[in-house]
């Protein structure tokens, strides 16, 4: 795609957000269709005068990603482009809000749950001072001095979730280039100078978000994480003035869930992905 349609995709996107009150495509989507990555593949639905009516995008796991025109929905656009995104090769297709319709449309063309990523929100003020380990130290991250070290251990921490522990140094330079980034949010845990640990916070739109913990193998059950997460409430909370936090999890981590509610999270709305039936 050259820029002019890419800039007409992301008009369509911001159309559908305001709509919404969500975003139809990942930050992840997002930056790769501005950046223009050549491992995912775009479709576009027009009506006979040219005019933007949906778009699609199919990442390299086959997931795909759907979003039609707020003006133009319940005309059947988004039942088409369904099809030719599964005729495309797509396994799988989120669907953010996991809005009835959505799941309506998938039991139509008989595609099954296979994932919910949970939406939790917590507002109030901020936890208790933090105990961090023995020997553990905290600090913010230093752009051109961290990300070879982070990257480690955030694929070390996330070796059972490609999604997040597949990052690459790109990844982590696009989001260095976004409006929200501030170092000064993201937080490192050393042990003798060695990263163990992290909290990267996100600002945007009015709310604070908890955008990824993880800890070294090495530092998991020493209660670092409880430490790292209430580091980043506290930061967003007095530092930030934002009372509601956000963070998202998957339905099936069971142990992730129950120390977001201990501290203070609920459900405050899902995202599905519905498959192909193997």
């Amino acid at each position: 795609m050259d820029t002019a349609e890419r800039e007409e995709i992301a008009a369509l996107l911001a159309r559908a957000a305001d709509a919404d009150g969500r975003q139809a495509v990942s930050e992840q989507g997002r930056l790769a269709l501005r950046s223009g990555r050549a491992e995912v593949s775009h479709l576009t639905s027009r009506d006979e005068g040219g005019a933007l009516l949906g778009y699609a995008q199919i990442d390299a796991e086959w997931t795909a990603e759907l979003v039609v025109d707020p003006a133009r929905r319940g005309e059947g656009h988004g039942r088409a482009l369904l099809r030719r995104t599964l005729g495309s090769g797509a396994r799988r297709v989120w669907a953010h809000g996991g809005h009835p319709a959505a799941r309506r449309l998938a039991d139509e063309f008989g595609l099954v749950l296979t994932r919910e990523l949970r939406q939790l929100r917590r507002t109030g003020p901020a936890p208790e001072a933090p105990t961090l380990p023995v020997g553990v130290t905290i600090r913010t991250f230093e752009p051109g001095r961290d990300e070879e070290a982070w990257l480690e251990v955030n694929a070390a921490a996330f070796a059972h979730h490609p999604e997040q522990g597949s990052w690459t140094l790109q990844d982590l330079r696009e989001r260095e280039q976004e409006g929200w980034f501030d170092p000064e949010g993201f937080f490192l845990a050393e042990r003798d100078g060695v990263l163990v640990g992290f909290h990267w916070t996100k600002v945007e739109g009015g709310l604070g978000e908890v955008y990824v913990v993880g800890v070294a193998p090495t530092e998991q059950g020493s209660g670092l994480g409880k430490a790292l997460t209430a580091v980043g409430l506290r930061h967003m909370a007095e530092d930030r003035g934002l009372p509601t936090v956000l963070l998202y999890v998957d339905a099936d981590n069971p142990a992730a869930l129950r120390v977001y509610e201990r501290a203070g999270f609920a459900v405050h709305e899902v995202d599905l992905v519905f498959g192909v039936p193997e």
